[in-house]
């Protein structure tokens, strides 16, 4: 099996392709091409082609198009969570039951979305003159996405970049290609020709995608390195670029709570995806009048959770050692997991670790594993100061029943996301996006929209 690229309305494929491996086997099962500079050049160019006519359609045929892409991917969901699972190695029922029906409604949001873009009233702002504003589509758009959320990432790009009239060139993660091509598959069934390419390849791939000159702006979800090199290589030609960046979220919990509900839903959200999520709870700091009691309920709902039936493996052998680098550089107390579990796959014993200081590698990186971190704090001061003691400003949560505090802490954690007694929904409605090392930009919700687009001052002397 070889997965292609999808140009300009049809399957493309390329000379070189590398191989694509089940994390949950560690074997390989097929291979996808890899594009070079040929490859990213037509994907580009059948881009820049559709644009002109796809950003002169109405919002309503927009949200027409896109509305029928939603239907079809929910028609769909069986194939899409089959080629999903085969390169993750997900739980295909959370797949079939929380993921793809969250992007086809994220698709439906957008396609409403285009048509309530609003502006400044329009006005005689200097006498004989008249004033008012558009908001334009930007033109093609170069994205790239992660292998954590193939689809889903994949949907939170091209959704507001296609209800704001862009045409997109999309290079998804080199180890999870498929679900991304069958959506653009999917996609051509209502979209005219060229207005979704996808290209695959590796991080060359991405580079020439970047720095081609067509692309008015790039938008990146992946590694804080990979928004430096993004960034520094979309300056050349002044693109504009929209970063999502790493997580490393903090979980601040606090005396009031009630422990094992607490730490119940802690667990969920840190191992979800096997914590492969930007935002997963895996940073805990805990109040030290109940740090102990704390740790131990974690470990009690950790260990209760089953590698490869309750979350998957981790992405690739790369990814694994990794994790298991960060444990045995560490000098944290385990107080379960920290081992890989079993001998086939790249799956992580499910782990909590205690006993850190705040400079210590596992908790300033962002693990992406199912391992949670625990450090104590004495007072709300205390705990701000941790949870803000990082590079990373994306997503955190607040434990308690103190109104007041909350009122507080909310103000002062420096995140674009804070959470209260939940951790890791996502409405489409609300923004998704962080400060500092985690990037700058919002994914969903109407700023994810106004992101791509341009206001134009349009004055008429009268």
């Amino acid at each position: 099996m070889i997965v292609a690229n999808f140009v300009n309305g049809t399957s493309a494929s390329a000379q070189e392709t590398s191989p694509l491996v089940d994390p949950a086997t560690g074997e390989e099962f097929g291979r996808a091409v890899v594009s070079r500079a040929a490859e990213v050049d037509a994907a580009v160019q059948a881009a820049a082609d559709a644009f002109p006519a796809w950003s002169r359609t109405t919002p309503g045929e927009r949200q027409h198009a896109l509305l029928k892409l939603a239907d079809l991917l929910e028609a769909n969901a069986e194939a899409v969570a089959d080629a999903e699972v085969r390169e993750t190695g997900k739980v295909r029922s959370v797949l079939l039951d929380e993921e793809i029906p969250q992007c086809a409604d994220q698709i439906r949001f957008f396609a409403g979305a285009a048509r309530a873009l609003g502006t400044a009233a329009a006005g005689e702002y200097i006498p004989g003159h008249t004033s008012y504003q558009r908001r334009e589509a930007v033109g093609v758009i170069a994205q790239i996405t992660p292998w954590n959320y193939p689809l889903m990432m994949a949907v939170w790009k091209i959704a507001p970049a296609l209800a704001a009239g862009n045409t997109v060139v999309l290079k998804p993660a080199d180890t999870t290609p498929s679900s991304t091509v069958l959506l653009a598959t999917l996609a051509a069934q209502v979209l005219p020709a060229g207005v979704f390419n996808v290209v695959l390849g590796d991080r060359d791939t991405g580079r020439l995608l970047v720095e081609h000159p067509v692309p008015a702006m790039v938008s990146l979800t992946g590694s804080t390195r990979a928004g430096v090199e993004v960034a520094r290589s979309a300056a050349a030609t002044v693109k504009r670029t929209h970063l999502e960046l790493g997580g490393n979220a903090p979980v601040l919990v606090f005396d009031d709570v009630d422990v094992a509900a607490a730490a119940e839903g802690i667990v969920g959200a840190a191992f979800y995806n096997a914590g492969q999520d930007c935002t997963a709870a895996s940073r805990v700091l805990v109040h030290s009048a109940v740090h102990d009691e704390f740790v131990e309920a974690l470990v009690k709902a950790a260990s209760a959770q089953v590698p490869g039936t309750d979350f998957g493996p981790l992405n690739s052998q790369a990814q694994l050692d990794r994790v298991l680098g960060l444990l045995s550089g560490s000098t944290a107390t385990v107080h379960c997991g920290g081992k890989r579990h079993g001998t086939a796959g790249f799956f992580l014993e499910p782990t909590v670790v205690s006993g850190l200081a705040q400079d210590d590698e596992l908790v300033q990186e962002e693990a992406f594993a199912p391992l949670i971190t625990v450090q104590a704090f004495a007072n709300d001061d205390e705990a701000v100061a941790l949870a803000n003691g990082v590079p990373q400003g994306l997503a955190s949560s607040i434990w308690t029943r103190d109104t007041g505090r909350v009122a507080s802490l909310t103000a002062r954690l420096d995140f674009g996301i804070v959470w209260v007694n939940t951790h890791g929904l996502v409405a489409s409605e609300m923004p998704h996006g962080g400060f500092g090392a985690s990037g700058y930009g919002k994914d969903l919700s109407m700023h994810g929209l106004e992101d791509y687009t341009r206001v134009k001052h349009v004055m008429i002397a009268h």
